[in-house]
């Protein structure tokens, strides 16, 4: 297997260990950020950052894959600080997030869709930022909105960098509206295989014949929203979990919790009053013992948790 790039570079995939397979070290607005850098605290951030990941590793995991990309305000910057205070194996991706997108930035809409694609193969051939953290995977959206022009501009640029590549992709979805369904049209479309992506955010809903239609198109699916009970009760994730591994599915997904340990989206208390239990370590507090009793065996839990990333990562 080829090696998977980490903040800290390369390891092989057998030194995975366990995997968070979704969460975000923070989470900004881009825009805001740049021109309002007041508003914001890093020190605080870094801080945030490392309590939640030394939680995470306290439990014992060993590698955490970050999803966040364009849109999102990627910070190669605070990843390398995190990495080198804490030691964690950190995975970091390319994109454009665009989930709501009716419109691209001018400096892509006026250009060929190969800027997006070198954009993307740069990240992942050369490096981030001009860090040399070079990217894992890709990474794109969509969103309640549906496939807008240009955010099916994104997915192509995704699907051609990853033909290009050979680096796999998560896209963001929403399951309410059967979103992943429709970017696995596009991904089929561009020739991907399959087995690269992974359709997030699959376990925001319990309808089991969408998730079996989704997994029949040979994805994998992340579970991996726990603690936004606002979405989903975690007692319904649970029990979706529960009945896809009875079925046998537990080598097509993930558990994660897509937290993120700054935000700014809403405010801080507001963020801490609808979703208390969101944070790194709530699998182990709220999900995994109810599992456990739900008839998930620790092998399941296993091949969720370390094979199913390296598969993903490794396709």
């Amino acid at each position: 297997m080829p090696p998977i790039e980490t903040v800290s570079g390369p390891v092989d995939d057998a030194d995975l260990g366990l995997v968070l397979a979704h969460e975000h070290l923070s989470t900004t607005s881009e825009a805001v950020r740049a021109q309002w850098p007041h508003l914001y605290d890093e020190a605080r951030e870094y801080d945030l950052a490392v309590e939640q990941v030394r939680a995470a590793m306290d439990r014992g995991v060993k590698t955490i894959v970050d999803p966040s990309c364009m849109d999102l305000n990627r910070n190669v910057g605070l990843a390398q600080r995190v990495v080198q205070e804490t030691g964690i194996q950190l995975v970091m991706a390319t994109g454009i997030y665009g989930a709501k997108y009716t419109f691209l930035p001018p400096y892509f809409e006026n250009r060929e869709p190969s800027a997006m694609v070198d954009a993307f193969v740069h990240d992942i051939e050369e490096g981030i930022q001009g860090s040399g953290v070079k990217a894992a995977f890709l990474k794109c959206a969509v969103d309640e909105p549906g496939i807008t022009e240009h955010v099916e501009r994104i997915l192509r640029a995704i699907a051609q960098a990853s033909l290009r590549t050979g680096r796999p992709i998560m896209a963001h979805s929403h399951p309410a509206t059967r979103r992943g369904l429709e970017i696995m049209d596009v991904f089929d479309d561009e020739g991907v295989d399959p087995r690269r992506v992974q359709i997030a955010h699959t376990g925001d809903t319990d309808d089991l014949d969408y998730i079996e239609e989704l997994l029949g198109r040979g994805c994998w699916i992340g579970m991996d929203r726990y603690g936004l009970d606002i979405i989903l009760p975690t007692d319904r994730r649970n029990a979706t979990v529960i009945e896809l591994c009875r079925r046998g599915y537990a080598d097509r997904m993930m558990l994660s919790q897509d937290a993120c340990a700054t935000i700014d989206w809403f405010p801080e208390d507001l963020v801490k009053q609808m979703a208390p239990n969101w944070h790194f370590t709530f699998l182990w507090e709220g999900v995994l013992p109810a599992l456990s009793e739900g008839g998930v065996t620790d092998e399941q839990i296993d091949t969720m948790m370390r094979d199913n990333p390296r598969g993903w990562l490794t396709a």
